[in-house]
């Protein structure tokens, strides 16, 4: 008699664990759903949209107040990127396009810019926006004014159906593969860098970089290794004609060819990857860096030319006691990645004895000057 009961209990116990499950996975749902909201889930009609129907209209008399003004588009507006003698930033986060959102860049982006203009005065330095932006009139924004106070600095906004119209990429583009993928805001940068290549030609560059120096005397068609396995699409040129150009259209048939929604690296980096092998006919990402004439003009460059601190090590840009060592180790670099994938977590106060403070100190003084008190 007395298992009847304990029989019986354990049963509805079993069954009240499940419910109480399923409950807890709905909360969490709707939860979830609600930070989405809050932290504005990628609106990827901004992307989608071939022309700009609900962008709010602004009378001649508006622009000339102080009413914010909406960028200009890269393909209409003076002055063009010069082929060839651009350098390239893109700021892909997708807003939506019925609002005046203004237009905003963090610290460490201002700092990637400035530094690029700083040590390339004879470069231009586009800033690509990939939804519309309005810019706030000076003084309002202490870091847009720090970047604007260089001659070569830029500002625009782009359209990608409309970007995309006369390229390798157009016709596929349309199908909307794309805007189904599980990363769509870090594939549409994929494409988005190598479809500026394509069109101008020139330098790219991720937005978490410092430079530390110039570019202006690399010659152009290179790229940097990342690991003994990936040659990284972080730092990306091509020249606008001949060989440049036509891997530039190469690329992009690889990227649609192989589209593969679901992998985070496949549309990028390994894009890259691939083509450098195909090219440099070997599968050793050693072999590419030591003997560069078997790529055919295309350069890869030493880990430690871009990516000397690779993602695993990000904290050692941040963390005081990692500073001399991290100094030491890219005092030959090109320029600096910091991972903003995961160092955007740890914020540094300004001043403070770190590689990035250092490096940021130097080579975007203007921007470490303006950011306030953390960086």
């Amino acid at each position: 008699m007395t298992l009847i009961p304990r029989v019986y209990s354990t049963r509805h116990l079993r069954v009240a664990l499940y419910t109480l499950c399923a409950i807890l996975t709905i909360i969490i749902l709707i939860i979830t759903c609600h930070k989405w909201q809050l932290d504005g889930e990628p609106n990827l009609q901004c992307f989608m949209d071939v022309e700009p129907t609900n962008l709010p209209i602004v009378a001649e008399n508006e622009v000339e107040s102080n009413l914010p003004k909406p960028l200009g588009d890269v393909l209409l507006t003076q002055p063009q990127p010069t082929p060839g003698r651009s350098i390239f930033f893109l700021e892909t986060n997708c807003i939506s396009s019925t609002k005046r959102h203004p237009l905003e860049l963090k610290a460490r982006q201002a700092c990637a810019i400035e530094s690029a203009a700083k040590h390339n005065p004879n470069f231009q330095v586009f800033v690509l926006f990939a939804s519309p932006r309005y810019q706030q009139k000076e003084g309002e924004q202490p870091l847009i004014d720090a970047i604007l106070s260089y001659p070569n600095v830029q500002l625009r906004q782009l359209n990608l159906m409309r970007f995309a119209v006369g390229t390798p990429i157009e016709d596929w583009l349309k199908d909307g593969k794309l805007f189904r993928s599980d990363y769509p805001i870090v594939h549409i940068s994929d494409l988005l860098r190598l479809l500026t290549l394509y069109r101008f030609g020139g330098i790219y560059l991720d937005l978490d970089v410092v430079l530390l120096r110039s570019l202006e005397q690399v010659p152009l068609n290179f790229a940097g290794a990342e690991s003994d396995t990936h040659v990284a699409n972080g730092v990306l040129s091509l020249a606008p004609t001949d060989f440049g150009h036509q891997l530039a259209a190469s690329c992009l048939r690889e990227f649609q060819q192989h589209f593969n929604g679901a992998d985070w690296g496949n549309n990028g980096p390994g894009v890259v990857t691939r083509m450098a092998k195909r090219i440099c006919k070997t599968q050793s990402i050693e072999v590419m860096q030591t003997d560069p004439k078997r790529c055919m003009g295309f350069k890869v460059f030493k880990r430690s030319t871009f990516y000397e601190v690779g993602w695993v090590e990000w904290r050692h840009f941040f963390e005081p006691q990692y500073m001399e060592q991290t100094l030491q180790r890219t005092k030959d670099s090109l320029l600096i990645h910091v991972w903003n994938k995961h160092s955007h977590q740890m914020p540094i106060k300004v001043g403070s004895e770190t590689a990035y403070g250092k490096y940021a100190e130097q080579n975007c003084p203007k921007v470490y000057a303006a950011a306030g008190e953390y960086f």
